[in-house]
């Protein structure tokens, strides 16, 4: 599987993920808006879709929750369990494409997460995760997602132009050998909105570091609910 093993190559020899085991703040903001809604942060079932090196999916079995992180790396993995030994918790780890059928039963997760992990996929894979995702999340669950976003962002529209990919609204990042997709705000309400109902997008900038440089990037955060 090439996308495993450029996964593989860039957890072994970081360039593009970043270090640490502090979650993403807007993992963080996410539960807020939960808590707004009635809904507190434990006793969750959540998928992380994506879950890397388990700094998302250990700080929310931290807060009690049941989390199953879904990883194609396997040294990704590897780091996640060592991180989770430390901190003393409980996730399960599964090896595997989010782009495939999850082994998990109908409406089973109270909530699912996506933080930037599905930009890789290609399009049957990204129409897989979205039927899939839907599938497990319970109705009226909800569904975080942070994507990359086209709208005003220089750097991608740059890459797409000098390194286009085969699909539409991609491009082809030269030194993993990685696809990447980004999306209009038409492009993304369009397709996330035939599966799950959008009660908040906003776009996000903050700066994405590649090897030793530093790039301006925009990304969608959309809250999203199964009805």
């Amino acid at each position: 599987m090439a996308q495993q093993s450029i996964w593989e190559k860039e957890y072994q020899k970081p360039k593009l993920v970043t270090g640490g085991d502090e979650p993403l703040k807007d993992v963080r903001n996410f539960l807020k808006f939960l808590r707004k809604k009635g809904i507190e942060r434990n006793n969750l079932k959540i998928l992380d879709l994506g879950s890397g090196s388990g700094k998302n999916s250990n700080y929310l079995a931290e807060l009690g929750n049941e989390v199953v992180g879904l990883e194609i790396s396997k040294t990704a993995i590897k780091i996640a369990k060592d991180n989770a030994t430390v901190k003393d918790v409980e996730v399960q780890y599964i090896n595997q494409n989010i782009g495939e059928k999850y082994p998990f039963s109908d409406n089973y997760f109270d909530l699912a997460i996506d933080v930037t992990s599905s930009n890789s996929l290609n399009e049957e894979e990204r129409d897989a995760y979205l039927v899939e995702t839907k599938r497990v999340v319970k109705p009226e669950g909800y569904f975080f997602v942070r994507a990359l976003c086209l709208d005003g962002d220089k750097n991608a529209k740059n890459l797409l132009k000098m390194f286009p990919g085969k699909e539409k609204d991609t491009y082809l990042i030269k030194d993993m050998g990685l696809i990447e997709r980004v999306f209009s705000e038409k492009d993304f309400k369009e397709l996330y909105s035939k599966y799950f109902k959008i009660i908040e997008l906003n776009k996000k900038s903050s700066y994405a570091k590649f090897g030793s440089q530093s790039y301006k990037r925009n990304y969608w955060l959309a809250y999203l609910q199964k009805i």
